[in-house]
């Protein structure tokens, strides 16, 4: 009696425990927009720290920022997702802005008669050879916006604090692309154990992203000026390259981009969007 009882209790403990964790699953599970928010995911509202103590200058202090909650592509754009833009658009902006270098050998949609074709194989590698102005007119071509430098941050991050999207572990190939040389890249979400907490891909390594942000000190002030579209100074992208070293993978790293690189397309540069929800919260 006694065995059938603590037999019986054993797989009450079992069916819990396995409710748990897929209770606990699903609430870890990436929230994918729908419809217009396709391939994007939901961030929640909140406060997140931003910057460290224990890093360079420019990501100091650590502070607390409250952000509503956001769209954010889970992927990089690819060269496939750039292509329709291009086709539209052609590689240049109404103000001569750059949308894809066209003289650079590592850019690879190329013209093909009188359109323009991926180099078959590289469909879902990450754009890049854009100007900062390509970035930005990609994204609200698409009603889209770049991220804020802490929307970015937060998606790479979360609320805990941590060094990388995937945790506090440095980087290895079990997480990343360790590349060769910057501009190196994979096909996106080649890394899924990568993933930040929310579910976000590459947020390290691959290429650095544009971001709207100017280059201000901290703490971070939203209405300070920092997110001056129409400002011609220095501008921040974050997440590193595939050749860069640790300290500039992690979420809270900051590369300062000048104007004049910022009017030209690089093999190493590349962005996601971001969007508001109907109603932010």
């Amino acid at each position: 009696m006694i065995r059938k009882t603590a037999g019986i209790w054993m797989l009450v403990f079992i069916l819990l425990a396995a409710a748990f964790a897929e209770m606990t699953h699903a609430a870890s599970a990436p929230k994918m927009g729908k419809g217009r928010y396709a391939g994007m995911i939901l961030i929640p509202a909140g406060p997140f720290t931003m910057g460290r103590n224990d890093g360079p200058d420019e990501e100091k202090p650590a502070h607390r920022v409250f952000l509503p909650s956001y769209y954010i592509d889970r992927n990089l754009v690819t060269w496939a997702d750039y292509l329709p833009f291009i086709q539209a658009k052609g590689p240049a902006g109404p103000q001569g802005e750059m949308y894809l270098d066209t003289d650079d050998a590592d850019t690879r949609i190329v013209p093909k008669g009188d359109t323009w074709v991926v180099e078959k194989g590289f469909e879902k590698f990450p754009a890049s050879e854009m100007a900062w102005g390509g970035a930005l007119a990609y994204c609200r071509w698409k009603r889209k916006k770049l991220p804020t430098e802490a929307q970015w941050e937060k998606a790479a991050r979360g609320a805990d604090g941590r060094l990388y999207p995937w945790g506090n572990q440095k980087p290895s190939a079990e997480y990343l692309l360790l590349g060769d040389y910057r501009g190196q890249t994979a096909a996106v979400g080649s890394y899924p154990r990568g993933a930040s907490p929310y579910g976000v891909n590459d947020m390290a390594g691959q290429v650095w992203e544009w971001t709207a942000s100017l280059a201000m000190p901290y703490p971070y002030q939203p209405k300070d000026g920092r997110e001056n579209l129409g400002a011609v100074d220095a501008r921040v992208v974050r997440g590193g390259n595939s050749a860069s070293l640790p300290e500039g993978m992690t979420a809270t790293s900051r590369e300062v981009v000048m104007p004049g690189r910022q009017a030209t397309g690089h093999g190493y540069l590349g962005f996601r969007c971001a969007s508001e929800p109907p109603h932010s919260t």
